[in-house]
C-alpha cells in the first residue's frame, strides 16, 4: 500500500505524467482529464480492460504488465495507493528521484483553482457524485468531474468542463480526501473503515470532521447516518463559536432540512421531497428515478441539497437527476440465460451489501435472490465476517461466498471466505466454494427461471461472470428452455 504524503507540494508543471494502474476506475478518469488538458500521458496495467482499451483509443500509450522500461522519458510519476511497493516502475521512479504523485495529488492538481465539490462517505458516494454530475449538465451547466466509476449515461468517468465547477469523489480510506481546497463538501455517511491505516475509531471520524471542516461555502450531512452526526456534533464542538460554513442536512430524518417522504422502492424508486426554506417555509416535491432501492432515493436527496446549496431550483433539479441511469458496478445487468438474470454490484462492506439485497428484491419478483460474495481484503474478511454473513443470510435466498481477493494485501493465516460461510445459522443456503469453475457449475445446477444472481465485490468478481453464464447456457440449453 503507498499512502499520499500529505505535506508534499506539487509541482506546477508536471511533464510527461506515467500512470502506474492506469486502468484503475479512478486512475482512468484522472489519466483521462490529463489527456483533454494537454498532458503528455502513459500508462501501465498488470491487465488489460475496459479502460485501458478506452484510453489506448484517445491515443494514450498504454502497456500491459508492470515493466521498469515503462518508465521512458517520464518525468513524474502518478501511482494508486493499491500499488506494491516493490513495483518496478515505482522503484525505478524513486531511483531516478522522479515526483512520485499518489491518485489523490494528481486529482487536486487537476482541480487547482476550481470551485470544487467534494463528495465523501463510507458508501454511496460513487452514485451520489453520478448524481450531481447528471444534475448539473442537465440544468445547463458545464462542471469538470471525475468520479470513482462510470456514469451509464455517458459511458465515461470523467470529463473536462468549461464552468468554474468541479466534482469529485473523495476517498476516505487514506486521508487523501483532505489534499482538496473542498467549497461545498457532501457526507453521505460515515461508517469507521480502514482502521488499519487510521489505527483507531476516533482517529477515523476526525479525519471526516477535518473535511468537513475545510469546506469554504458549504456542508452537506446525513441526517439519518449516526456517524454522520457524530462528525457534525464534533464539528460544531471544535469550532467553539467561530465561523462555520452554512451546513445543510438531508435524509429521512424528522428535522432534515431536505427531506426525503412517501418512498415508493417497489419499483424504480419514487418518492416526495420537503426543502425548508432559510425562512422556515416549506416546498414539496415528487420525484421518479430511473434505479432501484430506497439508498438511491436517499442518495439522490443528498444531490439535490448539493444543487440547491448551489443555487439551482429545486424542482428543475429533480428532474435533472432522474435522468441518471446508475454507475458501472452497481447493480449493473449483464444477461439473462434460461429466465435467470446475472447482475453485478461494487458492494463491498456489510452495509452496502444490505442496501443491495434491498434494492435487488424489487427486481426479484417471485424468484429467488442468489449472492456471490467475494471477500475483499482480508482486513476487513477479519473484521466484518459476521456482519457479512448476518446480512448475506437475512438477504439472500442462497449465497455462494468465494476465497478471498486480498488486493494488495498479503495474506492472513486462516483468513478466508470459510469464515463468512461458516457464520450462517443455516449451512443450507450457504455454500463455500474456492474454485471459480466449480463456484460456477454449482450456480447454474442450483438455478431457477425467475432467479437472480448478483455477483459483489470491489474486488475482481465481475470476471467470473462469463464462466456463469456459460454454465447457465450448459444447463439450460441442455434442458432446451
Amino acid at each position: 500500500m503507498i499512502y499520499p504524503d500529505l505535506d508534499m507540494q506539487i509541482p506546477d508543471e508536471l511533464g510527461k505524467v506515467h500512470f502506474v494502474g492506469i486502468g484503475g476506475s479512478g486512475m482512468s478518469g484522472i489519466a483521462r482529464m490529463m489527456h483533454a488538458a494537454g498532458v503528455r500521458v502513459s500508462g501501465s496495467d498488470r491487465s488489460a480492460n475496459y479502460n485501458t482499451k478506452a484510453l489506448a483509443e484517445l491515443g494514450i500509450d498504454v502497456s500491459i504488465g508492470h515493466d521498469a522500461a515503462n518508465v521512458g522519458d517520464t518525468d513524474t510519476l502518478v501511482v494508486t495507493g493499491a500499488l506494491w511497493q516493490d513495483n518496478p516502475e515505482y522503484q525505478l521512479a524513486l531511483a531516478k528521484g522522479l515526483p512520485v504523485l499518489h491518485r489523490s495529488q494528481a486529482l487536486a492538481w487537476l482541480a487547482r483553482g476550481k470551485r470544487l465539490v467534494s463528495i465523501a462517505g463510507a458508501h454511496g458516494k460513487t452514485t451520489s457524485t453520478g448524481m450531481v454530475v447528471t444534475g448539473l449538465l442537465g440544468l445547463g451547466a458545464d462542471p469538470s468531474f471525475v468520479n470513482g466509476g462510470i456514469i451509464e449515461s455517458l459511458g465515461t468517468s470523467s470529463g473536462p468542463g468549461t464552468d468554474d465547477l468541479f466534482v469529485i469523489e473523495a476517498d476516505e480510506s487514506d486521508k487523501s480526501f483532505l489534499l482538496y481546497d473542498t467549497a461545498i463538501a457532501l457526507i453521505t455517511n460515515v461508517d469507521p473503515e480502514h482502521l488499519d491505516f487510521y489505527g483507531s475509531r476516533e482517529n477515523f471520524m476526525q479525519a471526516f470532521v477535518d473535511f468537513a471542516r475545510g469546506a469554504r461555502e458549504q456542508i452537506v450531512v446525513s441526517a439519518d447516518d449516526s456517524g454522520a452526526l457524530e462528525v457534525l456534533a464534533s464539528l460544531r464542538e471544535q469550532a467553539a463559536g467561530g465561523e462555520l460554513p452554512a451546513i445543510r442536512t438531508f435524509g429521512e430524518a424528522e428535522g432534515a432540512d431536505v427531506r426525503l417522504v412517501s418512498l415508493d422502492d417497489s419499483g424504480p424508486v419514487a418518492f416526495e421531497v420537503e426543502l425548508i426554506g432559510a425562512d422556515g417555509a416549506v416546498e414539496r416535491h415528487r420525484a421518479q428515478l430511473s434505479v432501484f432501492g430506497r439508498h438511491n432515493a436517499v442518495n439522490a436527496v443528498g444531490a439535490l441539497a448539493v444543487l440547491t446549496g448551489l443555487g439551482f431550483d429545486a424542482a428543475a433539479s429533480l428532474r435533472a437527476i432522474s435522468e441518471f441511469g446508475g454507475t458501472k458496478r452497481r447493480f449493473e445487468f449483464h444477461a439473462e440465460v434460461g429466465g435467470v438474470r446475472v447482475y453485478d454490484d461494487y458492494a463491498h462492506h456489510p452495509t452496502e451489501v444490505a442496501a443491495l439485497l434491498d434494492s435487488a428484491r424489487a427486481v426479484v419478483g417471485e424468484g429467488r435472490l442468489i449472492a456471490i460474495h467475494q471477500p475483499h481484503l482480508y482486513s476487513r474478511t477479519s473484521l466484518f465476517h459476521r456482519e457479512f454473513a448476518e446480512v448475506l443470510e437475512q438477504g439472500a435466498d442462497r449465497t455462494v461466498v468465494l476465497s478471498v481477493d486480498g488486493a494488495r494485501e498479503d495474506p492472513v493465516a486462516g483468513v478466508t471466505g470459510a469464515l463468512v460461510a461458516d457464520d450462517f445459522s443455516d449451512q443450507s443456503r450457504v455454500a463455500y466454494i474456492d474454485d471459480w469453475q466449480r463456484a460456477a457449475d454449482y450456480l447454474a445446477e442450483i438455478a431457477e427461471p425467475g432467479d437472480v444472481m448478483v455477483t459483489m465485490s470491489c474486488g475482481t468478481v465481475y470476471q467470473i461472470i462469463p464462466q456463469v453464464v456459460e454454465a447457465l447456457h450448459g444447463r439450460f440449453d441442455a434442458d432446451g428452455e
